[in-house]
């Protein structure tokens, strides 16, 4: 059918009237650009003599395809759309293939039904160009921290294009004070007003997206320059004292980018060192530390501009305390004679404290101090004070300990004899001789006033004898002391006492005493018959 033929039929078609209900679906129908779209209609085995497409761009209607109804051969494509366009002859489908951007429009069809009646239906066709090219460039190549303000933009080719903003994984939310946030129809634009350093830690990412197609920009970072902030010196609560030439050491930290620098302060006088670590060592050849003192550190940025000082802290440097001595009396000592003066002291340190012991106790009530303690005297000596003595010398850093051995002579005191008073023949006998005394006593033994060889604290017989029972005399003596002292001891010897006599034993005792008492009285019958007896007449 020629051009002229199909005008004059929708000229014709529009005369006749048109069907209250639209055979297509409500638009607008989006496609991508160079790819394949299909605009369906509402029909569903219609019957009709002819179906016509048509295409306006704001202009008259421009026949796109014609197809004839049952039993016609009529299909009739314009040549703009010749190898593009097909029309499914059952439902009236239109299909374009290929598409370009001047297929963007409107797009009409009439069904023509073989009375005459002609039913009708527009949608709009968008052919969108593909979303690429996502981009976000910043007005600036760094920033500070509350100073600056960022403005980003992000482009993209496309069509119909919508704009979102993740920071991470979060979607970036304008207040529209501080973060504001301005589309157009191809870029998005985002503003920081005075820029933290959060609104950037992202990556940012922008997408672009319409009703067909999504794409993304490469994450996109831009250095935001902060602080220094938090600015802290480890340990915070150092002891009040520190051991002077051990390891210690101050050390400064603080919340910045980019990393800050640090000067020191002591007692509100820069310290000739820098960076973020103070050794002890620097600060004992500068001199400070002998007194206590305050030491804070300063951090500074130079992108930012910014300082920071630390809260203080305090503390003195001590020598500790070494070549602890306790010194004490050489000669012989002996109890209730003589006194002791003993007197600690260090070769190095400060000492503060002095505290003494007597075999890890208290000394006895008696002990006399000096002033500060680091002497004490004992007098007079007892035999209780013989012993390990010690002083502990302290201060806050450290402490050291000296130990005295005090060697009291005294006894020996009254000895004491143990063993069995009474035993009987043939009995083992051993008597044991004790007496306190340093030195260790010497012992001698004497039986009934005799001196004996035993020169030992035990005096030993291995069986007894009648002659062994007396008196037994130990005497313990000294020889730094020069004293002697003794103790007796009554030593009894008994016989044996019979136990269990046998039955012969005892039958044998009866017999004999049966004889004898028969024996004496034949005697007596035997003398009564010898002596004559008077007559009584």
């Amino acid at each position: 059918m020629d051009p002229f033929r199909l005008r004059a039929l929708l000229l014709f078609s529009a005369v006749l009237g048109r069907a209250a209900a639209s055979v297509l679906p409500d638009g607008p129908v989006d496609a991508v650009l160079g790819r394949n779209v299909t605009l369906e209609t509402l029909l569903r085995d219609p019957q009709y003599a002819f179906i016509v497409w048509s295409f306006s761009d704001d202009s008259d209607p421009e026949p796109v395809a014609t197809v004839g109804g049952s039993g016609s051969t009529t299909y009739t494509v314009s040549d703009p759309y010749k190898d593009r366009v097909s029309v499914n002859r059952t439902n009236g489908f239109l299909t374009l293939r290929g598409l370009r951007s001047a297929d963007s429009g409107d797009y009409s069809i009439n069904v023509i039904g073989a009375d005459g009646v002609t039913r009708t239906g527009g949608v709009k066709l968008r052919v969108l160009e593909p979303v690429s090219e996502v981009l976000i460039k910043s007005d600036v190549p760094e920033a500070v921290e509350h100073n600056s303000t960022v403005v980003l933009i992000c482009t993209a080719k496309g069509s119909f294009l919508n704009f979102t903003w993740l920071n991470g994984t979060a979607a970036v939310k304008a207040d529209g004070r501080r973060v504001v946030l301005k589309e157009e129809e191809a870029s998005s634009q985002l503003t920081f007003y005075g820029v933290l350093r959060t609104d950037l830690k992202g990556p940012l990412v922008c997408t672009a997206a319409n009703k067909l197609e999504t794409d993304k920009s490469a994450a996109f970072s831009l250095t935001v320059h902060y602080g220094p902030d938090d600015v802290q010196i480890r340990p915070s609560k150092p002891a009040r004292f520190i051991r002077s030439r051990s390891s210690f050491n101050l050390s400064c930290s603080a919340v910045s980018s980019p990393a800050a620098t640090f000067r020191w302060f002591y007692n509100e006088q820069q310290v000739q060192a820098d960076g973020p670590v103070l050794p002890l060592e620097t600060i004992e050849k500068l001199g400070h530390g002998q007194q206590e003192g305050s030491y804070t550190c300063v951090a500074a940025n130079a992108k930012t501009g910014r300082a920071a000082r630390s809260p203080p802290v305090t503390f003195g440097v001590m020598e500790p305390i070494s070549g602890a001595t306790l010194t004490g009396p050489s000669g012989v000592l002996i109890a209730g004679n003589h006194s002791a003066n003993l007197s600690c002291a260090a070769a190095a340190g400060a000492v503060q404290t002095i505290s003494w012991l007597k075999d890890g106790q208290p000394l006895r009530p008696g002990a006399v101090f000096s002033p500060d303690r680091s002497s004490v005297l004992l007098s007079p000596l007892l035999k209780e004070d013989n012993g390990k003595v010690s002083c502990r010398l302290s201060n806050p850093v450290n402490a050291e300990d000296a130990v005295f051995t005090l060697v009291v002579n005294y006894g020996p005191e009254t000895p004491a004899v143990s063993g069995r008073e009474a035993v009987e023949v043939e009995d083992p006998v051993t008597l044991t001789c004790s007496a306190p005394s340093q030195p260790p006593a010497n012992y001698t033994w004497r039986f009934n006033g005799s001196l004996t060889a035993v020169k030992t604290a035990t005096y030993t017989i291995d069986q007894a004898r009648y002659s062994h029972s007396g008196t037994y005399l130990c005497e313990a003596s000294n020889a730094v002391t020069g004293r002697t002292s003794s103790k007796a001891f009554t030593l009894s010897v008994k016989e044996e006492l019979v136990e269990g006599l046998s039955d012969g034993a005892i039958a044998g005792i009866v017999i004999a005493v049966l004889v004898a008492l028969g024996a004496a009285v034949a005697l007596v019958f035997y003398c009564r018959q010898k002596v004559p007896v008077d007559s009584p007449y």
